[in-house]
């Protein structure tokens, strides 16, 4: 079995309940729920979510440790966290995928959040389709 590691960063753990106008209803249990029932055989989620920089990155490390592939929304740290960056890279140079996503749409808010400093280093980037963001990515990820 190959396991699939999908990486939140801040505030997402309020999904559901923050601003549902630009995130929608839904949680990360629901998240979690779709990519279950979503996933090839032979695929597991791990679905983790953090507000602690230094966690995801911990996590990027047992990425590359593990060999496992990643979907990571970095949240806010997409914007300015060289760290993060450098961490993801670690994941993509050891020949394993990595795609941000995003449930909103960047550019289609805010000019701060126009800018990722993860996009260049990341096998793709899915961004404004909700969970669909996910499940694409998930595709991706697990595709024969």
């Amino acid at each position: 079995m190959s396991t699939v590691l999908v990486l939140n960063g801040p505030n997402l753990g309020r999904l559901g309940s923050r601003e549902p106008d630009v995130y929608g209803s839904a949680n990360l249990d629901d998240l979690r729920a779709l990519l279950v029932t979503c996933a090839r055989d032979g695929v597991s989620i791990d679905l983790r979510q953090t507000d602690d920089e230094a966690e995801l990155i911990h996590w990027l490390y047992e990425a590359v440790d593990e060999r496992m592939p990643v979907i990571m929304n970095p949240a806010a740290f997409t914007h300015y966290s060289y760290a993060l960056r450098d961490a993801a890279a670690l994941v993509t140079k050891a020949g394993l995928a990595l795609i941000e996503v995003h449930i909103s749409n960047p550019h289609a808010r805010e000019t701060f959040r126009h800018t990722s400093v993860v996009s260049a280093i990341a096998t793709g980037v899915i961004a404004g389709l909700g969970f669909d963001s996910y499940r694409l990515a998930l595709d991706f990820v697990t595709a024969p």
